[in-house]
């Protein structure tokens, strides 16, 4: 039985996998904002099969919050097997998180860093870890902004491109960590779900949902691509990988620049290095 922790997984894609999980019977912990749908979350993932489910609060939007949840589990545990960063958001107008950050670099990108780099010596501790990014295609129209990542240094924004930047930002933590990684029984990897029925498209005007959900796949899917990328043999000295569903993989030339991940990671460092 290995340890999961999957987070924003009491819906969408986070719920299809680690209901995969739970039916070979492994531990999965569910890292979720709302505890009311992980509780309901919970009950469903029970009754697929022998795995135990437990929930931790997790709120991306507050970084104290973040750096709490992970000392619980720190405290809790010696070991995580696979970490799966799969929460986010979208939205289209400007909103900021607790700490003052444009709320889709800070849910997106910088919690889930803060949340990672707390739990990487439990995950580096297991037999074979396994640390798994949900990028995106998105990131070809991204860019790293650093005088933007405050909301209020913003005057002009845009939502589609702010949320671009948070996935060049994931794609881009994903290979500084698995050249950290090199020679270490630990992977860091990330994919492109695909365009996947989820809660992600929540926000959008719902003309344009209906319009969207004509393309989009079943969250069962990438579910089966995490899946293999957290356990399948094939994978083992696979490490800095991009994958993607539906689309070819193309990783943008920013998201090949390992100067603009080092500095990426070094300038993340510095925001959170109250909590590490």
């Amino acid at each position: 039985m290995k340890t999961v922790v999957i987070t924003g997984a009491n819906t969408g894609i986070g719920l299809a996998t680690a209901t995969d999980f739970i039916k070979d019977g492994h531990h999965v912990i569910i890292a979720c904002r709302n505890t009311e749908k992980a509780q309901h979350a919970k009950q469903q993932l029970e009754s697929f099969g022998t795995g135990k489910v437990e929930i931790i609060q997790l709120d991306l939007n507050h970084l104290e919050q973040v750096n709490q949840a992970a000392n619980q589990l720190i405290q809790k545990y010696k070991k995580i097997d696979v970490l799966i960063n799969n929460a986010g958001m979208m939205t289209p107008e400007l909103e900021s998180t607790v700490d003052g950050y444009e709320k889709q670099f800070g849910v997106n990108y910088l919690g889930p860093f803060l949340w990672t780099m707390k739990l990487l010596p439990l995950i580096k501790n297991a037999e074979q870890g396994r640390v798994i990014h949900l990028a995106s295609m998105m990131h070809l129209m991204g860019s790293i902004q650093p005088q933007h990542f405050k909301a209020d240094q913003i005057t002009k924004y845009n939502g589609v491109l702010s949320y671009a930047n948070s996935k060049l930002a994931n794609l881009l933590f994903s290979n500084i960590l698995a050249q950290q990684l090199e020679g270490t029984n630990t992977t860091s990897n990330a994919l492109h779900p695909g365009g996947v029925d989820s809660e992600i498209y929540r926000e959008l005007p719902k003309y344009q949902y209906n319009l969207i959900k004509l393309f989009l796949i079943s969250t069962s899917k990438p579910a089966a691509l995490i899946k293999k990328i957290a356990f399948d043999p094939s994978w083992n000295k696979r490490n800095g990988d991009y994958v993607s569903l539906q689309t070819p993989a193309f990783r943008s030339r920013k998201a090949k620049d390992m100067q603009l991940a080092q500095q990426l990671y070094d300038q993340s460092i510095q925001l959170i290095q109250v909590y590490l």
